[in-house]
């Protein structure tokens, strides 16, 4: 059995509780859930801004992919998490505009979103992801 190894960067906001930003086993590689937030000063950005939030959100889930030796084509799975209906369009156009480029091969990964509560008011989005890698 392959040991797990936890992934760590300082290009993705340090963990706020007890759990790693990332964790790999053999070919596997889970991002832990992300949120807008600043690496550098693990503030929570753009406050009721979606479409920023998810920006951001997924430029620290590619951080911790990297670290892990991952890019968005490794990407099986994302999961998205919402606070607010209303706010999917915007998400969906915000997320479509950042993972397309970024996936090489024209497969994009699987997706799903879900609409619950989020740790922080001010998160209006949370996303983690699933990679295998080659």
């Amino acid at each position: 059995m392959t040991d797990r190894t936890a992934i760590v960067t300082s290009d993705a906001p340090a963990p706020a509780h007890t759990f790693s930003q990332g964790v790999q086993r053999g070919p596997f590689l889970q991002v832990s859930g992300q949120g807008p937030v600043d690496p550098a000063t693990n503030e929570y950005l753009f406050p009721d801004d979606v479409a920023a939030q998810t920006t951001r959100t997924l430029q620290n889930v590619e951080a911790i992919l990297a670290a892990g030796g991952a890019t968005f084509d490794d990407v099986m799975m994302l999961r998205v998490y919402l606070t607010k209906r209303e706010d999917f369009a915007i998400m969906n156009e915000a997320y479509g505009a950042f993972v397309t480029p970024r996936v090489a091969s024209g497969v994009l990964p699987a997706r799903t979103t879900v609409f619950t509560g989020l740790p922080r008011a001010e998160m209006l989005v949370e996303i983690d992801a699933l990679a295998v890698l080659a």
